[in-house]
């Protein structure tokens, strides 16, 4: 199992709006014949790639999966009827598919058909391995990551608004890793006023995730690197409020925009799990990421915290108000790692709900 969960951590930010999933088969003797990972929506699922690599060697033998094989007719069919086909007489299943569309059935269906199924082997791994994939199925909207990084005295920027480079190149290159995971990278008409990013992953994946900002009244500049998008596709989000001057011209540059009803971070995370991401990543100003913690937005944290010192009383820190009246208010955040990142701290953290 340990085997089948690294083989579906190799397409990492690349199957949504599908789970990451890994498998192997063992023959009758117990020796490995075969083994796949679903690489991404619409291509070849896990179990069947490795049955067609075990061939005819799959006859009573075991599979081995990070998921449950669904049962369903999707963009391929349901792989439950595979692994019947192919005469598995085992199968080893480390969680079951919370997707609504397999729940159990799958499962259930195996067994049916005469298979023994074992459930729960490495679940807790699994589980963390799709907690994307889950958080969105279970809430409505993907899981957020919000990344910042900041001076030892907590500053995100100078008092005149310079913030390139708090964190050294090491720091940096996680952050292009951690794009990489994900289906979509978020910022404020603020950020992109003032850093005029470009939000990639220099190219750690073959399909950049989907570039978006959120502008309420549509205050963006003329010309950014985000409106060309020969390296990656854009998605401005706005109010019915914005002028339909600015509308014209995002539409004259074949920029992308979603009308928000009510332009929030909680309405543009649901549109985007309609769009079928299950990552995302907050790289925003204060007021936004402080908007984005209060309405639920929020599951993990990734702070960098470079040997600087920038003062000022007027600096930017990472977060706006969230409105707590109290300590009880502060919900803790629970560690999932801390490392050094060449003279910087990547300190990891998880929510309440993550």
């Amino acid at each position: 199992m340990d085997r089948a969960l690294g083989l579906a951590a190799l397409a990492r930010g690349r199957t949504s709006p599908n789970p990451l999933v890994g498998a192997l088969v063992l023959d009758a003797r117990g020796l490995l014949v075969g083994e796949g990972f679903h690489a991404a929506a619409g291509m070849t699922h896990a179990e069947v790639g490795a049955l067609a690599q075990a061939g005819d060697r799959a006859r009573g033998g075991t599979l081995v999966v990070t998921l449950e094989p669904c049962c369903h007719h999707g963009r391929t069919p349901p792989c439950s009827e595979a692994v019947i086909t192919a005469g598995i007489r085992r199968v080893i299943v480390a969680m079951e598919d919370p997707d609504p569309r397999v729940a159990g059935e799958g499962i259930k269906a195996l067994r049916l058909a005469g298979t023994e199924v074992l459930v729960g082997v490495r679940q807790a791994e699994a589980q963390n391995l799709n907690a994307a994939f889950c958080h969105r199925l279970r809430t409505g909207r993907p899981l957020g990551v919000l990344k910042w990084a900041m001076s030892v005295d907590g500053r995100t920027a100078l008092s005149n608004g310079a913030s390139q480079w708090i964190s050294g190149p090491a720091s940096r290159q996680r952050v292009h890793e951690l794009r990489a995971h994900c289906d979509a990278v978020i910022v404020g008409g603020g950020t992109l006023r003032s850093d005029d990013p470009l939000l990639t992953s220099r190219g750690r994946r073959a399909l950049e995730p989907l570039r978006v900002v959120i502008s309420r009244g549509l205050n963006v500049p003329e010309r950014a690197q985000l409106w060309d998008q020969r390296a990656a596709p854009t998605l401005v989000a706005h109010g019915p409020e914005a002028p339909e001057a600015a509308r014209q011209r995002l539409d004259g540059l074949g920029v992308e925009r979603l009308e928000l009803a009510c332009c929030e971070p909680l309405e543009l995370m649901q549109a985007l799990a309609r769009r079928g991401c299950n990552q995302v990543l907050w790289e925003c100003g204060p007021e936004l990421a402080a908007a984005a913690l209060r309405q639920g937005c929020v599951q993990r944290l990734v702070a960098v915290v470079a040997p600087k010192l920038l003062g000022g009383i007027a600096a930017r820190t990472p977060l706006g108000d969230l409105q707590l009246n109290s300590m009880a208010m502060a919900p803790s955040w629970q560690e999932m790692g801390l490392s050094r990142s060449g003279a910087d701290l990547i300190w990891e953290l998880n929510g309440p709900d993550g």
